[in-house]
């Protein structure tokens, strides 16, 4: 069974200028550090992804994966969840929420649930998810703060 786990951080930009650079997937190569690839192989009508190939090699895990992508009409949530088992997931599920704040800023949250394929004793497990998150979180904040960002 797979554990959800929660973090939020504070982002110096609207919820759309953030929103814009989480739907951008094909950029996730030059600022995300574990992703080496993310191909968009399916779009719904409005353009944004439906369907996102990942190859991830994050040192102890590496892996390539198909998430399926929905969105709030507004783009306040995106979430996911893995289209089928991939050699190192048997399952994931997440989500960001977008939340902004009377200051201009914007409040993501993002929501993570994944099962691995492998075995992991659930504290390394609960080390692993925190930093992932911590690091997907820091990254997406410099990328959006960035001069020049989208």
């Amino acid at each position: 069974m797979a554990d959800s786990s929660t973090q939020s951080i504070i982002i110096g930009a609207s919820p759309d200028r953030v929103a814009a650079v989480i739907c951008d997937f094909a950029s996730y190569p030059r600022w995300t550090e574990a992703v080496r690839r993310a191909e968009v192989v399916e779009e719904y009508e409005d353009g944004y992804a439906s369907q996102v190939r990942f190859t991830i090699d994050a040192g102890v895990m590496a892996d390539e994966y198909v998430l399926a992508y929905e969105y709030a009409e507004d783009l306040s949530r995106v979430e996911w969840h893995l289209v089928a088992p991939s050699k190192m997931q048997k399952t994931q599920r997440g989500s960001y929420d977008l939340v902004g704040n009377p200051d201009g800023t914007c409040t993501v949250t993002y929501t993570l649930e994944v099962e691995l394929s492998v075995g992991m004793l659930g504290m390394f497990r609960r080390k692993a998810e925190k930093m992932i998150m911590d690091t997907a979180l820091k990254q997406l904040k410099r990328r959006v703060e960035a001069p020049g960002a989208a």
